[in-house]
């Protein structure tokens, strides 16, 4: 089968979420179909993104986005009631573009994710699945609720059309896409009838326990310019590490992630890391005792919650986060209140401290990983998923 595949990011390096999601579907996706990728790209593309996807697909468009273009097209989504976010991924040269390429591959199929480019395929001549990814809706109502007053009706606006723009997205594809049962739930009930769950994975063979001095107690990694990774960052260093600094105060931190906005950076002492990008990730997990990811807003399945428990590291997190993740609370993980800073302190002192809990949550962690998270068996139901459309029974 011949596929076009249309994302708002360049899915290299794989430093986000999305681009973790779509990098992987697209490398099994390979194994059986015929790609042509078309990436957005914001900025510069790393040197080796082309050659690196190229390993996978028969076409790569990199459709640039001209930084001018971005506020007209603010402007007119906002004129025009649409998301805010839509507007700044569309422009009408790209769409063009977008058009020429699918006239010229004629592909069976279209699968775009997110709903900023659902703008450039949704009127495409052919069967199409929008991967939504997460309830976006919900996510911006949760920090709007968080926010400062304006930024609340700013993101209460957002959230809004949001809502309208993912319903009426339902005529234009014949399937969409979410990764969770939890962010399914969220959305309107018209909606759920047409959504499927694709599941996220993570790569067991890379992702591994791997042997190393310890040198920090506790880790957390992301995106961290994502806001809620940077509430999360916070909340660790301003909120739950004090109250163990009083009884341990040589507990060190680290907080490992690209792009590391300021509020983070500023959290950098004599007992906190801020690492910013890391070349190998796993290096971060491999060298810290307990992994925590006290997550307070955002919606959808935390990948680092996966790549943790895959490298055999405890794992404390919020109820918030385990709601799409579904692990078993105290057997396969910790939880806390979103905003439960002794709850917090104490499943990590516990972890720290009580060698024998902390293993057996570890060996379990991994087991379950193992079991329920893979991405050859998420790839083969959206494979699944792509060829029961109408068009192609």
């Amino acid at each position: 089968m011949k596929l076009m595949i249309v994302v708002s990011r360049v899915p290299w390096p794989l430093d986000k979420g999305d681009k973790l999601r779509i990098y992987h579907q697209i490398k099994h996706l390979s194994e059986r179909n015929h790609i042509c990728l078309v990436a957005l790209a914001e900025g510069k593309v790393p040197q080796d993104a082309y050659s690196e996807l190229k390993l996978f697909c028969d076409e790569v468009h990199f459709l640039p986005l001209n930084p001018y273009r971005i506020a007209i097209q603010i402007l007119k989504a906002f004129v025009n009631g649409l998301p805010l976010q839509v507007g700044y991924f569309y422009q009408a040269s790209n769409a063009r573009v977008v058009q020429q390429i699918f006239s010229t591959y004629k592909p069976d199929y279209v699968y775009g994710q997110l709903v900023r480019v659902a703008e450039y395929i949704k009127e495409l001549p052919t069967s199409k699945t929008l991967d939504l990814q997460d309830a976006l809706s919900a996510g911006l109502l949760r920090r709007a609720v968080q926010s400062s007053f304006w930024m609340k009706a700013l993101l209460m606006m957002e959230f809004r059309r949001m809502k309208r723009y993912e319903n009426d997205m339902l005529p234009y594809f014949d399937h969409l896409s979410i990764i969770t049962q939890s962010d399914k739930d969220l959305l309107d009930t018209a909606l759920q009838a047409k959504v499927s769950i694709i599941s996220n994975g993570v790569d067991i063979e890379y992702f591994k326990p791997i042997v190393k001095p310890k040198e920090f107690d506790v880790v957390f990694t992301g995106n961290m310019n994502y806001p809620p990774n940077v509430m999360a960052a916070q909340f660790i260093v301003k909120k739950i590490m004090p109250i163990l600094w009083n009884k341990y105060p040589t507990l060190r931190v680290l907080i490992a992630g690209a792009n590391p906005h300021s509020t983070v950076r500023q959290l950098a002492c004599q007992s906190v890391e801020v690492s910013g990008w890391v070349e190998d990730i796993r290096q971060a997990y491999a060298v810290s005792k307990v992994f925590v990811a006290p997550m307070q807003i955002g919606t959808g399945l935390q990948n680092k919650l996966l790549e943790a428990m895959a490298m055999g590291i405890p794992c404390v997190s919020s109820t918030l986060a385990n709601e799409a993740l579904q692990a078993k609370v105290d057997h396969e993980i910790l939880v806390a209140n979103p905003f439960d800073e002794n709850a917090y302190a104490l499943a990590i002192e516990k972890l720290l401290f009580e060698v024998k809990i902390a293993s057996q949550l570890s060996r379990n962690g991994l087991l379950f990983i193992k079991q329920k998270y893979h991405w050859q068996h998420s790839v083969h139901k959206l494979e699944d998923l792509i060829k029961s459309s109408k068009a192609l029974i």
